[in-house]
């Protein structure tokens, strides 16, 4: 797994770990502890999640091939499932995530180089 800055705009927002390859993707933040407010998990492709076997909620943020938000869940609990219609990737936050960088269908996030 590879980190990037996650930007919004011209504002750095924290840290992006990128889980690309089936092993990655599959684990997310399953097993981990609580992750904080300036590191999020990239889930590449990704346009569903689940939450089985985590100890803590998250907040999930959908997004397009253009890293536009087409769906965010606040609070998501240990053992749901949440799904963006249209998404290709997904970024897993801790809760409280979404309030405090004020995250909105529309707004694009960009990652690394792109």
């Amino acid at each position: 797994m590879r980190t990037a800055p996650l930007r919004r705009d011209a504002q750095v927002l924290g840290q992006v770990r990128i889980a690309d390859g089936p092993l990655g993707r599959a684990l997310g933040l399953v097993g981990r502890k609580a992750s904080t407010l300036d590191q999020a998990l990239l889930l590449v492709p990704c346009a569903a999640i689940h939450t089985f076997g985590m100890r803590f909620a998250i907040d999930v943020v959908f997004l397009d091939r253009e890293g536009v938000i087409v769906a965010a869940r606040a609070h998501v609990a240990p053992w749901r499932w949440a799904r963006g219609k249209g998404a290709y990737a997904t970024l897993e936050w801790a809760a409280g995530a979404i309030g405090r960088y004020g995250f909105e269908v529309g707004q694009r996030l960009q990652w690394g180089g792109s």
